[in-house]
């Protein structure tokens, strides 16, 4: 799949995506990633070192950033470059979840390269929670 570079221009929005994470959710993401910090599935271990509850991963976080961007090239070696800082923690209730807001914005395209970043925004609760979300995407 390529994309017509000259129908891109920076500030458009390229994908959007609400997700739905629950304690099930945390527990499957441990199970794959080895990751078996009670922080992630412990109300109480959370809160006795300080936490307001039981956060997802970090990487989970991350990881379901970047995806609508993944399918809007259609390939994930289309990604030449990823990087987040963590700037909120994503806290998942135990009845109620959490729910994450992605969108996803041409922050700059780069023609002859053939290359577009990307900027996400990630929100939780009406506050992001990912800073400086950039994704550096081949558009051929």
């Amino acid at each position: 799949m390529s994309i017509d570079l000259a129908t891109i221009t920076a500030g458009d929005v390229v994908a959007e995506r609400t997700v739905e994470l629950s304690r099930d959710s945390l527990v499957r993401y441990a199970g794959a990633s080895g990751d078996f910090n009670p922080i992630h599935y412990r109300d109480d271990v959370a809160t006795s070192v300080g936490l307001p509850g039981v956060l997802a991963h970090g990487m989970l976080t991350m990881g379901l950033a970047v995806q609508p961007v993944v399918d809007w090239i259609g390939d994930p070696a289309k990604v030449l470059d990823y990087q987040v800082r963590f700037t909120r923690p994503v806290l998942v209730d135990a009845q109620s979840g959490a729910t994450l807001h992605i969108s996803a914005k041409a922050g700059k395209v780069d023609a002859d390269a053939g290359t577009a970043r990307i900027d996400l925004t990630v929100t939780f609760a009406d506050q992001t929670v990912l800073g400086k979300a950039q994704v550096v995407v081949s558009l051929r």
